[in-house]
């Protein structure tokens, strides 16, 4: 569910028109809605009440301070797999405690920055590092509270690019050498294993691969601490997918995972730990664009967009499906023609959609990509030397710029001549 509905024939943004922010701000430009946001964290929250937990969302999916200090104020956490992501986190005021650092290439520093300015845990995800951040905290006087990220062997059945829990990824220690590791982690001064980390994958439309991996992580939690081991905390990850396409089947609700959770882990009495990410900000977010051409070509008609794969990326990255709506909704009966929907930039990869069926569109009228808040804005780039596009987040009736256009300007300043030329 979402908050982007057709009120008067005009797609509206909760309580505001599309169109009034596309003529404030221009386009193209993303649009989050709070009240979105806002229902999908509890959803997850709800769906964990019969046991301590945290929700920490995964704000690769979406950065956008002003986003985190909504998600932050609502009592989530966060997971971060970069010191920026750290920093960002802190600088919208999420307290350490309620910040889990993943990713399988934490640098010293990064460890020694987030050791400094308060972390809930590390997820370790390999010998070489639990190493670095031993000798880090060791240097720092302080001990650092880790999961390991166990890699479980399991096969979400998800996109070859975001599949996370198979032998064969770059992921977690391989669940067969989890207690060797383990007692290693125990004979480190400047370590304190507080849990168990896994994490399968993103976009995940059924329960079975999440139920078999959690399964075999209460079988570990078990084995460790019959080998002596404190497992408090289990970290289970993120990856409950959305539906992209609105006529496909509905992927499982937050509520049945919860449940599934309690069923396989739930008798272990640990705290409980999710990442959702793309659940909670994908279907809080569009994309909005104008047609600059509709061009007609041989066999084909194609919509030329001012959007570009630079400023969302996953079509031509993934091969993903988005909606796309007119803002204007069609007169009833209108005769829809097949187009390919594509952007400017100088590549045939920028390419949204092919024969995607759509009313006739002129030039200038608007176009809304649904489910765009996870992925979107923080994969952008300034590809062709196109500046980032604006964030703006509503609530009810009020919609506020929370990242800037940069000018042309501002983006080409960034570059240094050397005196030499």
């Amino acid at each position: 569910m979402d908050h982007f509905l057709y009120r008067d024939g005009v797609l509206h943004a909760e309580d505001v028109p599309v169109t009034e922010i596309a003529a404030a701000v221009g386009t193209p430009f993303y649009a989050y809605s709070t009240a979105t946001l806002t229902r999908h964290f509890k959803l997850f929250d709800e769906a964990l009440a019969w046991g301590e937990h945290l929700v920490c969302f995964a704000m690769k999916s979406n950065s956008n301070l002003a986003v985190l200090k909504l998600l932050g104020d609502l009592g989530a956490g966060v997971d971060v797999v970069s010191v920026g992501e750290y920093l960002k986190a802190r600088a919208a005021g999420i307290p350490g405690e309620r910040i889990v650092f993943s990713g399988v290439g934490k640098t010293r520093e990064e460890m020694r920055i987030a050791l400094e300015g308060g972390i809930r845990q590390f997820n370790v995800e390999s010998e070489p590092e639990m190493i670095a951040l031993n000798e880090v905290a060791l240097s720092l006087g302080k001990v650092a509270p880790i999961t390991v990220r166990v890699n479980p062997d399991v096969d979400a059945k998800t996109h070859e690019k975001i599949a996370t829990g198979r032998k064969e990824d770059k992921f977690g220690i391989p669940i067969a050498r989890a207690r060797e590791v383990y007692a290693e982690a125990a004979a480190m001064k400047g370590l304190k294993v507080v849990g168990i980390d896994v994490h399968i994958g993103s976009q995940l439309t059924d329960l079975a691969p999440f139920e078999a991996a959690y399964t075999k992580v209460a079988d570990l939690t078990r084995a460790l601490r019959e080998d002596g081991h404190e497992i408090h905390r289990l970290d289970l990850g993120g990856g409950l997918g959305i539906p992209y396409e609105r006529s496909n089947a509905a992927p499982p609700l937050p509520s049945d995972y919860g449940e599934m959770i309690r069923r396989t882990v739930g008798d272990l009495g640990c705290e409980i730990e999710i990442e959702p990410g793309r659940l909670i900000s994908g279907n809080s977010g569009l994309m909005v664009s104008r047609v600059i051409y509709h061009k007609q070509g041989e066999g084909r008609d194609f919509l030329i967009l001012d959007a570009a794969m630079n400023d969302l990326v996953r079509p031509s990255m993934y091969g993903a499906h988005h909606d796309i709506v007119p803002v204007i909704e069609p007169a009833p009966g209108t005769e829809m023609q097949p187009f390919d929907i594509v952007g400017p930039v100088c590549e045939s990869g920028d390419t949204f959609a092919k024969q995607r069926p759509m009313p006739p569109l002129g030039e200038g009228a608007l176009v809304a990509f649904r489910s765009a808040g996870a992925y979107g804005a923080v994969m952008a780039s300034e590809y062709n030397s196109r500046p980032l596009i604006p964030e703006v987040l509503v609530q009810d009736d009020q919609f506020a710029v929370i990242r800037a256009r940069p000018t042309f300007d501002e983006m080409i300043n960034r570059d240094t001549i050397p005196e030499w030329l």
